[in-house]
């Protein structure tokens, strides 16, 4: 056999790489039991705490006894449903925007607009750090591909010079692996003053961010003409799963017609959208979920540094503490495991080399109680860790 698994799966145990799925054995929440082992979860991205909402469940098992489980066909077929039109129309309202169009999951949200926008003879200009699926969107869609300074609208700016054809700029709007948020302001400058469409992945921002949970772009209170392409995920902060894309009506119907992810797939189970259209009801009704969280966010960040704990630069419900060494970032996590905590490490090739951190998340579901044993036992554990070796 000419291809070499074995030793490629050797290097990677030996970089401090290899990933495990860990074994959910238990609904989604803070306390979860993994592997066997009851933990306090700070991984998951159910940030308003809607994955195991009762009234969610109950839409589900609700639209399953009306619509039965399966979609059937794709949208264009005959597996366009109800609910499926219901919410189109619900998360085109929460987006501000006249049309959404619901995708199966957020990759291929991203893969079908990127790769339907732009072909051949065009430019996409994209974030260093975005999300591997708008990346390899860029890449799949045969247009001329470049990648910008992370966040930094002058390196954009100088990309832009150079570009032809169609232009489209993609850029996260949470970062997910260090929590920050694009300066979607300064972005949409320089992607109107060269004609170019900037288009956002709110995968992380939509529920946390915003008055009413509407995200990123409802945080700058830009508009569609700044923001034409907003793309946005449900298994997330909404705690179901699919995703969307919301803009103009020229937009959907031009995805519609040429986004091969969506054409070519079967619709999501309709009872599915049953339940994110209550989650979405909750999500916009219960302000308290998104006001419990930054309260949680606020207590974190200032323990975290009482600690010494290296934080990044994040308002949001990922709040990364950066160790560097990847096998340093694994010893933690697993002592902190050894202590009931359960906060995962994102190593490369996740994040660049050298930037290996614990990927700490908070959602509405945790207690003030439950963040302060998290800090007790990250003071301990660092203790226990011990500093890091010098090069000398």
């Amino acid at each position: 056999m000419s291809f070499d698994l074995a030793a490629r799966l050797a290097t990677r145990r030996a970089e401090n790489l290899y990933r495990q799925r860990p074994l959910l054995e238990s609904p989604q929440g803070p306390e979860v039991v993994v592997d066997g082992q009851p933990l306090l979860a700070f991984c998951n991205n159910d940030y308003l705490g809607l994955a195991n909402h009762p009234q969610v469940i109950e839409a589900w098992r609700a639209g399953a006894s009306k619509w039965g489980v399966g979609g059937g066909a794709s949208h264009l077929v005959i597996g366009h449903s109800g609910p499926h039109h219901a919410l189109e129309e619900a998360l085109a309202d929460l987006a501000g925007r006249p049309r959404a169009l619901l995708f199966t999951t957020g990759y291929m949200a991203n893969l079908g607009a990127v790769t339907a926008l732009v072909g051949q003879g065009d430019t996409v200009l994209e974030d260093r750090l975005n999300h591997a699926s708008l990346l390899d969107a860029g890449l799949l869609s045969g247009a001329r591909f470049n990648r910008y300074l992370h966040n930094d609208a002058a390196s954009l700016a100088a990309r832009l010079e150079k570009a032809t054809g169609n232009t489209l700029v993609v850029t996260d709007g949470v970062f997910s692996m260090d929590g920050d948020i694009a300066d979607l302001p300064a972005l949409a400058r320089e992607a109107k003053a060269k004609g170019a469409w900037l288009m956002v992945d709110d995968a992380h921002g939509f529920g946390p961010l915003g008055a009413n949970g509407g995200g990123i772009v409802e945080h700058f209170g830009l508009s569609m003409e700044d923001v034409p392409v907003l793309v946005g995920t449900l298994g997330k902060a909404f705690g179901t799963a699919g995703a969307f894309v919301a803009g103009s009506e020229e937009l959907i119907e031009s995805l519609i017609q040429f986004a091969r992810p969506y054409i070519y797939t079967t619709s999501q189970p309709p009872a599915l959208a049953c339940a994110t259209l209550k989650s979405l009801d909750l999500l916009r009704s219960e302000h308290w979920r998104r006001e419990h969280l930054q309260t949680l966010i606020r207590q974190f960040r200032q323990g975290a540094e009482q600690i010494g704990l290296e934080l990044m630069d994040s308002f949001t419900p990922i709040q990364p503490i950066m160790i560097g060494d990847a096998g340093r970032a694994v010893r933690l996590s697993q002592m902190l495991r050894e202590r009931g905590l359960m906060v995962t490490a994102i190593r490369p090739p996740t994040v660049p080399a050298g930037s290996a951190r614990l990927r700490v998340t908070l959602t509405a579901a945790h207690s003030e109680a439950q963040v302060q044993l998290l800090l007790e036992g990250l003071a301990d554990c660092f203790k226990q860790l011990g500093p890091e070796p010098s090069d000398a």
